[in-house]
């Protein structure tokens, strides 16, 4: 019984990660770029009471007895796959189609962060920005008189001058793969910082990889579903309502032994 309180108490902690990281994904439904998380678990040790053996009377015995010590959360991991595409008809809004980021210049970094939001704007100074007033990299800076800037589905930034007919060129913005990006680290404000589980940044070629569009345009969603995420909270609150349950009753049985008159 004792054994019992220990491992529903473990299920109850694992339950509330679980349902902490449901409410955060729940929050950022209408955020830009958004990526949704996933708890994961595992069982935690076993006590061998006894092992498959054979007896003194060469009899087999084929199964053992093995009494679980609970769970553990593992792991909280970012599912990266696309959200849904939103059309915003503004030609600085750019949604990313495929596995990549755009690079962002942050103050107090040494090197770039990393974003899904592509809901970029033009500061004072005629730079592009993040909303926070990042810099992105691989943009010009561009002159008072510039109209009409575009970026094309390749990354490639145009604008228009006073009697110059032709687009000039304004940059080229610099997205970068990386091999495991679920080992990137969250620094909130939809950035992300490379560490030594998501390996290092991998410059995307648009010449040469087309498996990344960029879509002028477009902002692209969270990739949170509000119904799944639901279901999975009434499974977690399921859960910790029967290792609450279990407790109790763990609590009363050992009450009754303790009540047990000779």
């Amino acid at each position: 019984m004792m054994h019992a309180l220990h491992t529903a108490r473990q299920g109850m902690t694992a339950q509330q990660l679980n349902i902490d990281t449901i409410a955060h994904n729940l929050s950022n439904v209408n955020t830009t770029g958004f990526k949704k998380a996933r708890t994961e678990f595992q069982d935690l040790l076993y006590t061998t009471i006894r092992k498959p053996a054979i007896d003194q009377n060469d009899i087999a015995q084929p199964l053992g007895l093995q009494l679980g010590l609970g769970v553990r959360p593992t792991a909280i991991q970012t599912l990266f796959n696309d959200g849904n595409l939103i059309s915003t008809e503004n030609p600085l809004d750019i949604a990313i189609n495929g596995p990549a980021f755009f690079q962002i210049e942050v103050p107090g970094y040494d090197e770039p962060l990393y974003t899904r939001d592509g809901s970029f704007k033009i500061d004072s100074e005629g730079q592009l920005v993040t909303s926070n007033g990042y810099l992105v990299v691989g943009a010009d800076t561009f002159p008072p008189e510039a109209t009409d800037i575009a970026i094309s589905q390749t990354g490639a930034i145009t604008y228009s001058e006073p009697g110059n007919q032709e687009p000039t060129p304004g940059g080229q913005l610099e997205l970068v793969k990386f091999i495991n990006p679920a080992g990137l680290d969250k620094m909130g404000h939809n950035l992300y910082r490379r560490s030594a589980s998501s390996g290092e940044p991998i410059i995307w070629d648009p010449t040469a990889d087309g498996t990344i569009r960029l879509e002028p345009g477009f902002l692209e969603a969270s990739n949170v579903q509000v119904v799944e995420e639901m279901i999975n909270m009434i499974t977690a609150q399921r859960a910790y309502e029967i290792n609450s349950k279990v407790i109790q009753t763990s609590d009363d049985m050992l009450g009754m032994a303790n009540n047990l008159k000779r």
